[in-house]
């Protein structure tokens, strides 16, 4: 491990190839870009302390070099003990920016590097599935009042956050990034689609078309892995504990069916729920010789790794990212270890869908400095213009062009008197 007085990462001379990755992603974010142009002019975040606990990937590097850009002083750590991209976090360090993390992190780093980036007293804080947020509610109570806000990224996150909302926990504002349309619909259905497919493969190396893959939980990253598994030739099964979410699913063609039944049945199963123990160690026993396993939400609870090792006979690592437990004399094999498997086994989102989300987590950003003690402590979206800002920012980076209303068509729009 190398360290210095503003850094912890694996090894600081990764850092020439890191730099080379986010240069490569940079040429993907043009929407990004945009924003951080504006940045560089406007300072927004003069005198801003901004910590993150986000994955730590060359998309991510960006992010941070926007925010730095508008005057942000940034301290960042990782979000997943699997997550952070070596050479990334050697190249942020080398620029300068506060980073702790490493891939493989222990749980004793993990939290060790929350506790760093909180000892930075940020103004704002932004998130990826809500533990820097609970920890300095559960520990530096102190440091609350001077905090503006903070930013959610994932729908892990929200889920815990409302929460805290319900139980009057929640004592600083914190904007949904994760539900911008142009984070929840291009991130999750194009985003997670492709990369938790890519995760799968490269612990894998296994073949798609012909299989039947069960997608467990059908939101908006169910759907999009399950387009994307029945476009590679899959046969595509769906459990689900929602009637709508089931009944989209049975009308797309996908059978859905009990996750008992499925279990029975199933070469690969891929969770994305959010939820604990949706593939439980009795779903795992009625699983085929050679399943495969693997995890597309944000914390590996989703499936019962504890209750697999505690029911094998032996465990063995036999590719990189991919576990062999033998149970009742069975192999089942595990992708990632349960973690998010498009980021424990791949590079995560594609830098395009990054750049998106994370024009929301900047747009966020700023919209907090501006609101400045005129927000309840809620869990808050940001403006539907903001979005759509956004997405104009993206097709003007793809060189897609829209029509626009005519003053005609805006007068018929804003008036109830035409009609038949």
């Amino acid at each position: 491990m190398d360290k210095g007085e503003n850094y912890e990462v694996k090894d600081i001379s990764l850092a020439e190839q890191g730099k080379m990755n986010l240069e490569i992603a940079e040429s993907h974010m043009d929407a990004l870009l945009n924003i951080k142009a504006r940045f560089e002019k406007e300072k927004p975040f003069e005198g801003i302390r901004i910590g993150l606990a986000l994955h730590i990937t060359k998309e991510t590097g960006i992010l941070v070099r926007t925010l730095a850009a508008g005057g942000a002083d940034v301290a960042i750590t990782g979000c997943n003990p699997l997550s952070t991209q070596d050479d990334v976090a050697a190249a942020l360090a080398e620029e300068g920016v506060k980073v702790w993390g490493y891939k493989g992190e222990s749980n004793e780093d993990y939290y060790r590097y929350l506790k760093n980036v909180i000892e930075t007293k940020p103004h704002i804080t932004i998130d990826d599935g809500c533990d820097l947020v609970s920890e300095i509610h559960k520990n530096y109570k102190d440091l609350i009042p001077s905090l503006i806000g903070g930013c959610e990224e994932t729908t892990t996150g929200i889920i815990r956050l409302k929460a805290m909302e319900r139980d009057s926990a929640l004592k600083y504002p914190i904007i949904a990034v994760n539900d911008n349309k142009t984070k929840h619909l291009l991130d999750n259905y194009f985003g997670t689609g492709q990369s938790t497919m890519d995760g799968i493969i490269r612990a894998s190396n296994v073949l798609f078309a012909g299989k039947n893959i069960v997608v467990v939980g059908y939101g908006d990253c169910g759907k999009g892995f399950a387009m994307r598994s029945k476009g590679m030739g899959a046969n595509v099964i769906v459990t689900e504990v929602d009637n709508f979410c089931a009944l989209q699913a049975a009308y797309e063609g996908f059978r859905v069916m009990k996750m008992q039944d499925a279990a029975k049945i199933g070469d690969i199963f891929c969770t994305l729920t959010g939820n604990k123990h949706v593939i439980s160690i009795d779903h795992v026993k009625a699983m085929k010789n050679g399943a495969i396993v693997a995890n597309s939400g944000h914390f590996d609870i989703e499936i019962d790794v504890k209750g697999m090792k505690e029911a094998s006979s032996s465990v063995r690592r036999v590719r990189p990212f991919l576990d062999e437990y033998v149970i009742d004399g069975k192999k089942v094999f595990l992708c990632g270890e349960g973690r998010l498997v498009n980021l424990a086994a791949a590079e995560g989102h594609p830098s395009e869908v990054m750049s998106t989300s994370f024009c929301g987590q900047a747009m966020a950003c700023e919209y907090l400095i501006k609101n400045k003690g005129e927000m309840d402590n809620k869990v808050i979206q940001l403006p539907d213009e903001i979005d759509d800002m956004i997405a104009g920012l993206q097709l003007k980076a793809m060189g897609v062009d829209i029509d626009e209303l005519t003053s005609e068509q805006i007068e018929y729009l804003n008036s109830w008197e035409e009609g038949t």
